[in-house]
């Protein structure tokens, strides 16, 4: 809100941001749901609007860089491990389930489970999953104490008191996380 703050002092033109996961607003925007400027957190998204030819593939830009992270209640005495040991994770989620954005349409769950994936671990953590809408619901799942871990990214992890990283997935593990912007054709 505070881009858009500042956007409107400096040109005279509101902006109205809408969040959400990345694959619900793309939708929408195929749907016909007005939009002016499409900020993606994965490139899969930003591609399918291109695809549907909604937006110019030329016009997109990679706005920032961002990282995933391995988060726990802030009350948890659980200390970092190796994230390639399906039996320290095992330990970790003590019978209980670990949160990430649903791994077949939210972006921070893809690169979650590409990352698990390679660190070879996928096969043993997959139905230990808590399946999120979006990345906020997982990290919402954490904060209240629903799971005991949570995979999320950096950026929203550093937004609450009520959680701790406990590590930092290796960015050789996924896809590099970036936020691509376009404008949208039609705008």
């Amino acid at each position: 809100d505070e881009i858009a703050q500042d956007f409107k002092e400096k040109y005279d033109v509101t902006v109205t941001p809408v969040y959400g996961g990345s694959s619900s607003i793309a939708r929408q925007i195929i749907n016909g749901a007005p939009a002016d400027v499409f900020i993606s957190a994965n490139t899969k998204w930003m591609d399918y609007l291109v695809d549907e030819g909604v937006i110019d593939g030329d016009n997109v830009t990679n706005l920032v860089r961002n990282s995933l992270v391995l988060i726990a209640p802030q009350t948890s005495s659980l200390a970092v491990f190796n994230f390639a040991d399906a039996k320290a994770w095992e330990e970790a989620l003590n019978g209980s389930r670990l949160a990430l954005g649903n791994p077949t349409s939210v972006p921070a769950g893809m690169y979650a489970k590409e990352s698990l994936t390679t660190l070879g671990v996928w096969k043993e953590i997959q139905t230990k999953v808590a399946p999120a809408k979006n990345v906020r619901l997982a990290l919402a799942l954490v904060e209240r104490g629903e799971a005991p871990l949570g995979v999320v990214y950096k950026t929203d992890a550093q937004l609450t008191s009520k959680v701790k990283i406990v590590g930092e997935f290796a960015s050789d593990t996924h896809a590099a996380i970036v936020y691509p912007a376009a404008v949208v054709k039609d705008s």
